[in-house]
């Protein structure tokens, strides 16, 4: 069976009207042309939709049965046309946001802000590694990413909205946090826990001291700043992790940035997406809402 929209539309104003004629002077139809649609749904539902009794139009059960789906049908339609106009107006929707792990520390933050300025939008916020980040964006699993620098083979557009500074953190009773200005040569001296192999984090940390004709000591590779943390705050070693990420164990006094020449080394943060994604009103007002209110994180 194959019903088109606009043989339930002549049908229902058919209906409404118990008359041809009134229905074809309301679509600006013939009335041959009203007839013909009437008689093609009949054919293709297999049952008479209307009944002549006298100069008296009336509906069949079959009729009745499908003036109730139309209505149903019109009402969805009605519903559809005001959920995209809630969209185009930025009261309704839904927007799915990818961050690399280490952005998720002000990610949130923003989120929870814009969140309050679009209360109806449905967010969803998902926190990985740079790997599966740029599956999600391969898959199209996500309208916008923030990540560290992307690659340069995938075609992508990357916005650069804030700078991420990375630092030399110190358990707070090591000897070199009443040092200043701290030699860069010292520091490579030290063994350090850092991100894995592979992560964005771990290259500009290995380029930043090839650059300088000094070598990483690593002492431990961990797959998350918050294990990297945890294992400079209990002795390990010393450790480089985004800014971003301790501002609550600076307050706690519980880690301490260290005085490092030439230091931080200073990355980015990139709002990235699909060059051909065609960005949702919301995703334009959120990438418009981060440009405005990051830098001043």
């Amino acid at each position: 069976m194959h019903l088109t929209l606009r043989q339930l539309n002549i049908f229902q104003a058919v209906a409404t009207h118990s008359s041809y004629t009134r229905a074809a002077e309301e679509l600006h139809l013939t009335q041959p042309a009203v007839s013909m649609q009437i008689k093609q749904l009949e054919d293709n539902i297999g049952l008479a939709l209307f009944e002549q009794l006298g100069k008296s139009l009336f509906l069949t059960e079959a009729g009745e049965e499908l003036l109730g789906y139309c209505e149903r049908i019109s009402q969805q339609l009605r519903d559809a046309e005001d959920v995209f106009d809630s969209m185009k107006t930025l009261t309704k929707g839904k927007l799915s946001i990818t961050v690399a792990s280490t952005a998720n520390y002000f990610a949130a933050r923003l989120l929870a802000s814009f969140s309050q300025q679009h209360p109806e939008v449905k967010l969803s916020l998902n926190v990985t590694n740079r790997e599966n980040l740029l599956k999600d964006l391969k898959c199209n699993g996500c309208d916008l990413a923030i990540m560290g620098k992307p690659p340069e083979e995938l075609e992508l557009n990357a916005t650069v909205f804030m700078e991420n500074p990375l630092v030399v953190i110190a358990p707070i009773d090591h000897p070199l946090c009443h040092e200043s200005n701290i030699p860069l040569a010292r520091i490579a001296k030290e063994p350090m826990v850092v991100r894995e192999q592979g992560s964005g984090t771990r290259f500009s940390i290995e380029r930043f001291f090839n650059n300088h004709g000094l070598s990483l000591i690593v002492a431990a590779e961990m797959s998350a700043s918050e294990a990297i943390k945890q294992a400079v705050s209990a002795g390990l070693s010393l450790g480089i992790v985004s800014s971003h990420t301790i501002e609550l164990e600076l307050e706690a006094n519980r880690l301490k940035v260290l005085d490092v020449e030439h230091m931080p080394i200073i990355r980015h943060w990139y709002l990235v997406h699909r060059k051909e994604k065609k960005l949702s009103p919301i995703a334009i007002a959120f990438r418009d809402f981060l440009l405005r209110v990051a830098p001043d994180l």
